[in-house]
């Protein structure tokens, strides 16, 4: 199956990688589907315990056309929100990790299935991410939700 966009998605993520061609060939043909990217180039990544994060992802659903990249791990324990880069060293925030310059990511073949790690949110290959300031507003309302309603919608 294939899903739009997946080969714009596919040229931004290689982009990062310090060999482009060599990655996307390799990533083609592994069987898990996974490759490792470099963060700190073109995005970091946030991430967030899943109590907090899958809530987060659905307020920005609401307030947002398109929010950035989001992967999650296997079981949804993690969440990861693609942010501009730069934005994890500078992040202050209880029980949140970042992944910046330094770091790499496990990240799936764009529309491709894996056991593990998968995308909740396809980057569009266009480089659209999560600003930071909409990110923790969106945390702040998911934790309040949370609280309130002990993660049930109302």
């Amino acid at each position: 199956m294939t899903i739009p966009g997946a080969k714009t998605a596919v040229e931004w993520l290689v982009s990062v990688a310090p060999d482009p061609d060599a990655c996307r060939w390799e990533w083609e043909r592994n069987p898990l589907g996974v490759a490792l990217l470099p963060a700190g180039r073109r995005w970091d990544v946030l991430i967030l315990p899943g109590e907090l994060g899958r809530p987060t992802l659905d307020v920005l659903r609401l307030i947002l056309d398109r929010p950035g990249p989001v992967l999650a791990d296997f079981g949804h324990s993690r969440l990861g929100f693609f942010v501009p880069a730069g934005t994890a060293s500078r992040w202050l925030g209880t029980g949140v990790r970042g992944a910046g310059r330094g770091s790499w990511i496990v990240v799936p073949y764009p529309g491709r299935a894996t056991g593990g790690v998968r995308w909740l949110e396809l980057p569009d290959g266009e480089g659209t991410l999560t600003d930071p300031a909409v990110l923790e507003l969106a945390m702040h309302e998911a934790a309040a939700c949370v609280l309130t309603h002990g993660g049930r919608k109302s």
